[in-house]
């Protein structure tokens, strides 16, 4: 096998379907922060353990490390734009965002598949990035909504509409 260019993995990973998450938290002053996410998996049911990735050096690091407090939002098949507004670093983020306050002081996007509170029990280094894993605490989910998914550099949906029928036949 040949060597590639970081720019040919980027391809090759993007061909591994995945879907959007955008994750919030709050800074040392309270003040909620969010970021778009496709490096969510789910690691344990016993404990319930999720993992995600965000850069070493990200400006959000500090307020996701141990013991920090994070919300984690599955993206609806309509929400593309959200999904590009927090990918991007911005001055009041919430403003025009449809969203409310959880019980657990996290800001909420509103009108997503599923809501994953969490607390981060470990950080490992993975290359440029940091691994967090984080217990679930509280979980929120709507079935009748389906997800983003992202592959190939593009939002796609899938049609569970047609899944759930066929399956109840």
């Amino acid at each position: 096998m040949t060597p590639f260019t970081s720019q040919e993995l980027r391809k090759g990973f993007s061909s591994f379907a995945t879907g959007v998450t955008v994750i919030t938290c709050l800074d040392e002053d309270g003040n909620p922060h969010g970021i778009t996410i496709s490096s969510f998996n789910t690691v344990s049911l016993e404990p319930p353990l999720i993992l995600w990735s965000l850069k070493k050096h990200s400006r959000l690091m500090p307020w996701v490390e141990l013991g920090k407090k994070q919300l984690i939002h599955v993206l609806e098949r309509s929400q593309e734009h959200l999904a590009m507004h927090f990918a991007t670093v911005k001055v009041n983020q919430f403003n025009g965002i449809s969203h409310k306050i959880a019980t657990s002081g996290l800001t909420q996007i509103d009108d997503c598949v599923a809501y994953y509170e969490c607390e981060t029990v470990c950080v490992h280094t993975g290359g440029d990035h940091n691994i967090i894993v984080a217990k679930v605490i509280n979980l929120k989910n709507h079935p009748e909504r389906d997800p983003l998914i992202f592959a190939r550099s593009k939002f796609v949906g899938l049609d569970f509409a047609e899944t759930k029928t066929s399956q109840s036949e």
